[in-house]
């Protein structure tokens, strides 16, 4: 979950050179050297891209940037007559320079070390792509997927369409295990109420999509799908999608996740960041149980959402240290 990031003192200094975030996105040298900076310093298991979800928009045409204040900021998508404007056959030739630092990254590293693609799912991706940006009251979004189901149903499919090939071009440059990150899934959970349909509609049908599509074309590479925020729908979600593995946000209960998620599904997470950014005993312990509560399923340890900006890199270094000591 975001393992080069904000806090580490030698990624700020590679951001600072590339100039902007979708520069060092795109500069696959910078790319692969902030990618390898975590594994350096901590010996992580896994190595994850470095890039972000917004490179699909970007690579379908429209308009994005990242804001130090306010994150990342697009040219909103709203209305129907603009979807002939997406070409999702063009996005791989845009994201060549991700390709190559998929294959640089793969020739660096040491083979004990898994090397995790990743892309935004179709549904987070429409959100930003609708509203412009994270966060608010989602209203464009949600007005368009109920009241113009035909035409937005046309946008997911392009999202969907252009995710696979991401993946996949992902897969072909070297990524052994690809992510799914659809971290807007908890709007859907909250609105369906007793009836899944928008739900299952614009998160799990597309992830079901994503993942047949790229096991016949990868068939021995996993995916693992992370619906942040999906509340009762979170096995429905691992049953339907059967991807490898699911990840955990920090408010699904682990004794119920344990026993009510398939038994197939390898689970991912769930530490509170926030646990993790302020370190101390509390972290051990906490540490410790969730090891514990999934000590007899298949458990990747990660924490159950992007770690904070002003998490101290020494506190990650106890938490690897403390994982290693008691798994």
């Amino acid at each position: 979950m975001r393992q080069a990031g904000r806090y580490l003192p030698e990624y700020q200094k590679i951001r600072a050179e590339a100039g902007n975030f979708l520069n060092l996105c795109y500069t696959p040298d910078l790319a692969v050297e902030v990618a390898i900076q975590p594994i350096h310093r901590y010996g992580f298991d896994g190595a994850i891209l470095f890039s972000d979800i917004l490179v699909i928009p970007d690579a379908l045409g429209r308009d994005v940037e990242f804001s130090i204040r306010e994150g990342p900021v697009l040219t909103p998508l709203r209305h129907r007559s603009e979807l002939h404007q997406l070409e999702p056959e063009k996005v791989t030739e845009k994201l060549q320079p991700v390709y190559r630092a998929v294959r640089q990254l793969a020739a660096a590293l040491p083979e004990t070390v898994t090397l995790i693609g990743f892309a935004g799912a179709p549904w987070t991706i429409a959100v930003y792509m609708i509203e412009g940006r994270g966060g608010g009251h989602f209203s464009n979004v949600l007005n368009w997927a109920q009241k113009d189901p035909d035409s937005f149903r046309q946008l997911i499919q392009v999202l969907t369409d252009a995710t696979v090939l991401h993946l996949s071009a992902q897969i072909e440059a070297g990524a052994e295990v690809v992510q799914l990150f659809d971290s807007w899934a908890g709007i859907l959970a909250r609105i369906s109420g007793s009836n899944n349909q928008l739900f299952n509609l614009w998160c799990l049908d597309p992830a079901r999509e994503i993942v047949i599509r790229l096991r016949e074309m990868h068939p021995d590479v996993p995916v693992i799908a992370f619906p942040r925020e999906a509340g009762r729908y979170l096995e429905e979600y691992a049953r339907e999608t059967e991807a490898a593995a699911v990840s955990l946000d920090s408010a699904v209960p682990l004794q119920w996740a344990a026993k009510t998620l398939p038994s197939r599904t390898v689970l991912q997470g769930n530490l509170d960041p926030i646990i993790l950014s302020k370190g101390g005993d509390d972290l051990q312990v906490q540490a410790q149980r969730i090891i514990e509560a999934l000590r007899d399923r298949a458990h990747v340890f990660n924490l159950g959402h992007g770690i904070r900006k002003d998490t101290s890199p020494e506190y990650v270094t106890e938490l690897v240290e403390a994982v290693r000591s008691t798994s």
